[in-house]
């Protein structure tokens, strides 16, 4: 049923329109794009305006000036060449009068003309009207053709209005190129900023990006990665927490699921084995029992070579009982299904009673055990039935992979800032491989030295393992081939007020 409604959610999540990684990261390229191009066109809007007020320097506010340059010589070599002409009576000076005068109209007539594209000064205007007036008079009466020098073709002050209206003009053209200067070095500099200001955006967008899509990628890689040591390291991991619905969060929600399979899966084996052993437990009891009977000669003599197979029997049928107890055992001592007594409990009093349980496997390998526990050492809080178990595993492993006449030392460490105390079993054994130090505490894993040398299913660190994290403390093994091998692990100890309220709950109510 789990196994179904997990089946359903992953489904529910591959039809999630939601973007994935493509479509994050073709987000992310268009709005790079976006304001990328966003700023080649204001550039290009800049460069259109710069351009247009250029063209116009060039096109009319140049030759106005140049023109309106000339057009003054022209009117001042006029002016000249008639009162010339008046007094010397020379055709050249009428020609030369002729000349200019062409000259000067002229370039009033391309002002002008200039003036019907762009914006000009009335000024010019009014100097064209007026010598249009004049200019009829000059052509009915021209210098030379008995006119007097009093009689100018042109009154010398309305010469002089012209010229001052004329440079009026060039001024107001000129200052027309000043501020179409300042307008072209305003256009440049803001086109400048435009492109940086558009550039460190474009770089500041492309950056965000590039750290939430690593983020984003980085993030659930992290967790994924955490939860495949979890579970090549205890066996279980936690559901990692899905933080988005692209690929990752697929892929996380299929490790989810790989998990729950996997516990799945390891509860049903544990069901299974604890079934069994129970289950093969009652017969084996039974012919345990018979095998007992024969040998005391309940049911009759026997001979010394039928009482050898009773004993190897009964041998074998004890290692077959131990391999059973130790199945039960593992399949209850499950992380999280373990129910203790937080009681204190005297740890010198503790490790002596473990000692002394297995002096006799040590006496037989003439190994020599050293603890070095001393009475001041601070109790533990847990259960004494389950430490007892700890002690006994971890030196019973010691004792086995120990050569002969060497020795054992259980030794203390200070309580650390969490108060937990850590001990210590060291051996002077062949050590363990690297490779085999990170999987002792997987159930049912032997090293290959111990399966081709020792007996045993592979349970007892995985047991020992179980407890002492069930205690709320931390197991850990440290080993190198031919110098031996330590196995630590901490325990939480017993502090002032705890052993105060213990001693109370422990008292007999008065009357």
């Amino acid at each position: 049923m789990k196994l179904r409604l997990l089946d359903k959610i992953r489904a529910v999540r591959l039809m999630d329109p939601s973007y994935g990684i493509t479509g994050k990261l073709l987000i992310w390229f268009f709005a790079i794009v976006t304001i990328f191009y966003g700023t080649i066109v204001l550039l290009y809007m800049h460069f259109q305006q710069v351009v247009h007020i250029s063209e116009s320097i060039v096109s009319k506010n140049y030759a106005i000036s140049d023109y309106s340059k000339r057009i003054l010589e022209n009117l001042i070599s006029m002016e000249e060449n008639e009162k010339k002409y008046n007094l010397l009576k020379k055709e050249d000076y009428l020609t030369f009068f002729t000349n200019a005068r062409k000259e000067f109209e002229g370039g009033l007539i391309k002002i002008l003309a200039l003036g019907a594209q762009e914006r000009i000064s009335p000024h010019w205007k009014e100097v064209f009207e007026a010598y249009s007036e004049y200019a009829l008079t000059v052509d009915q009466s021209s210098p030379g053709r008995g006119t007097s020098s009093e009689n100018l073709w042109i009154p010398e002050k309305v010469i002089n209005d012209w010229i001052e209206k004329i440079s009026t003009a060039r001024q107001e053209n000129q200052l027309e190129v000043e501020n179409a200067t300042r307008e072209l070095n305003r256009r440049g500099i803001q086109s400048i900023h435009n492109a940086l200001i558009g550039l460190g955006v474009s770089s500041v967008v492309g950056l965000l990006g590039v750290v939430f899509l690593a983020y984003s990628m980085i993030r659930p890689l992290k967790d994924l990665m955490s939860g495949i040591r979890s579970i090549s390291k205890d066996r279980h991991s936690e559901p990692l927490k899905i933080h988005s619905r692209d690929e990752f969060g697929e892929l996380a929600a299929a490790f989810n699921e790989m998990a729950a399979r996997l516990r799945q899966e390891e509860q049903l084996r544990s069901d299974f084995i604890s079934m069994l052993s129970h289950e093969i437990r009652t017969p084996l009891t039974s012919i345990r029992e018979s095998v007992n009977m024969i040998e005391e000669e309940v049911m009759g003599p026997i001979n010394s070579r039928q009482r050898k197979f009773l004993e190897i029997a009964g041998s074998e049928i004890g290692r077959i009982c131990d391999l059973l107890n130790h199945l039960m055992q593992a399949s209850r001592l499950e992380p999280g299904a373990l129910k203790l007594l937080h009681e204190p409990v005297d740890t010198y009093a503790l490790v002596t009673v473990c000692v002394e349980r297995l002096k006799p496997s040590a006496e037989a390998k003439q190994v020599q055990i050293t603890s070095e526990i001393s009475p001041e050492t601070p109790d533990v809080l847990g259960d004494a039935q389950y430490l007892q178990q700890v002690f006994l595993n971890l030196i019973g492993n010691a004792i086995k992979f120990s050569d002969h006449k060497t020795r054992i030392w259980i030794r203390t460490g200070s309580v650390d800032k969490s108060n937990r105390i850590t001990f210590r079993v060291i051996d002077t054994g062949p050590g363990i491989l690297e490779e085999d130090q990170g999987k002792l505490f997987n159930k049912f894993y032997r090293a290959a030295t111990a399966r081709e040398h020792q007996d045993g299913v592979g349970l007892g660190l995985s047991i020992t393992k179980n407890i002492i994290e069930a205690h709320g403390g931390t197991i850990w093994v440290e080993s190198q081939i031919g110098q031996g091998t330590t196995f630590s692990f901490t325990l939480p100890v017993v502090l002032p007020n705890e052993i105060t309220m213990h001693m109370q709950v422990a008292e007999p109510a008065e009357d």
